[in-house]
């Protein structure tokens, strides 16, 4: 029987030619998609939870559980800032959008009116709107709602008192680890239905769009693609090499997960399989528990990347002048309104209307420009933040001294199997 890789790649052509030959087939298969991203939400709360536990409890030391958190939140702020403050003086320079003309019908306004009216979720709260959502009302609701930042937060507090409690808590731990392994085990009998959910999600999103429909975009499209494929190239392979770690066979060890996240433009369905992947060639539990499920709220590079383009992007094809202060204010505002906000359905567009509503010049009925493209946008968009959640474990634990080069250099051996 074929690798996963491979069915990823025969689903993926079988989904284009399905969407192109035989759309009114290919639009009922969207909820093969569905269902394989509702089998992922079930069982990947359940997993982080138990992987965040044993993360703590095996780490011996609550100090250094601190260090280490400490650590990743610098780490990710500062690739944030640093890839925002690149976006926007590379677009500065390009001028994307400039020439084209903008002249919104009322329906255009009204399609776009649920994304603007979601903004305050990010916005209007602020940093305090945004501490206070780290906190569930209850550890049910975390898990019922899937909210990955929730349940780190639960997580990491259940970890810290059966530390503390000592041997009191010893039942409870192995209880949670039994568990760990069962979650994980359920998680590889759903991977093994990728192929089906990527054919749903291709096929029926190329019967919906076409390959063409959208080619007055285009040019926007292809920037964010080079933009994030220069990210990709440049800062995080130049990261990896100076971890020590080959860049191509670091890529190469994750190809199944990025042909999977590429076609479902979703980095859920493969958060457990990088875990296990990054544990395997040598990034300590601790740091793969506690790094990659904080990465996916608080580390969206692409995303960051995404909101300083667009911002310029808007700017050039309304017209609007944006003063410096309008700019700085903008992004002080994207680095706070992209935490904490993977998850949320149409996230890019309500995380940009947030972003604009700090220079309200531009008009948020343009948004509507962007929403068109927002499917082809979500492909580099998802593969970016991916990418940059694979290399921030990396990263931090060469910085905390726990990543085994050793180990690393076995797994990434051009005869090494890469696998969940």
């Amino acid at each position: 029987m074929p690798g996963i890789f491979i069915q990823v790649v025969v689903a993926t052509c079988l989904g284009v030619l399905t969407g192109l030959f035989l759309p009114q087939l290919a639009g009922q298969c969207r909820w093969l998609a569905d269902l394989f991203l509702r089998l992922i939400l079930m069982a990947v709360g359940p997993l982080l939870f138990c992987i965040v536990v044993t993360g703590i409890t095996g780490a011996g030391s609550l100090s250094a559980v601190g260090r280490l958190g400490l650590r990743a939140l610098i780490y990710f702020e500062a690739m944030t800032t640093l890839v925002l403050l690149l976006s926007v003086g590379a677009a500065l320079l390009i001028e994307p959008g400039r020439g084209l003309p903008f002249a919104p019908p009322p329906e255009d306004a009204h399609l776009i009116s649920s994304y603007a009216g979601n903004a305050h979720l990010l916005h209007g709260q602020g940093v305090t709107g945004f501490i206070l959502s780290v906190i569930p009302r209850s550890p049910v609701a975390a898990f019922a709602e899937g909210n990955i930042l929730q349940i780190l937060f639960f997580a990491i507090l259940i970890g810290c008192c059966l530390s503390h409690v000592g041997e009191a808590g010893a039942p409870v731990t192995r209880l949670i680890e039994s568990l760990s392994v069962v979650f994980s085990r359920m998680m590889r009998l759903i991977i093994a239905t990728a192929p089906l959910g990527v054919f749903g999600a291709v096929s029926a999103t190329i019967a919906r769009y076409g390959l063409d429909a959208i080619s007055h975009l285009a040019s926007f499209v292809v920037l964010y693609f080079i933009a994030i494929a220069v990210f990709i190239v440049v800062i995080l392979g130049g990261c990896l090499f100076l971890c020590g770690v080959n860049p191509l066979r670091f890529a190469r060890h994750f190809r199944e997960e990025l042909l999977i996240v590429t076609a479902t433009t979703s980095s859920d369905s493969v958060l457990p399989g990088i875990m296990a992947k990054l544990e395997a060639m040598g990034v300590s539990r601790q740091v793969v528990g506690l790094v990659v499920p904080a990465g996916y709220s608080l580390n969206l590079d692409a995303l960051s990347i995404y909101l300083g383009l667009a911002v310029v992007f808007l700017a050039n094809v309304t017209g609007t002048h944006l003063t410096a202060m309008q700019m700085l204010s903008m992004l002080a505002t994207a680095l706070i309104t992209s935490k904490g906000a993977h998850g949320v359905p149409g996230i890019a567009i309500v995380v940009l209307a947030a972003t604009l509503a700090a220079a309200p010049s531009i008009p948020v009925s343009s948004l509507v420009l962007l929403l068109a493209i927002d499917w082809f946008i979500g492909i580099a968009r998802a593969v970016g933040n991916l990418a940059g959640n694979c290399v921030a474990p990396v990263v931090i634990a060469a910085w905390n001294g726990s990543l085994d080069r050793e180990q690393v250099r076995a797994a990434l051996a051009p005869s090494s199997k890469a696998g969940l």
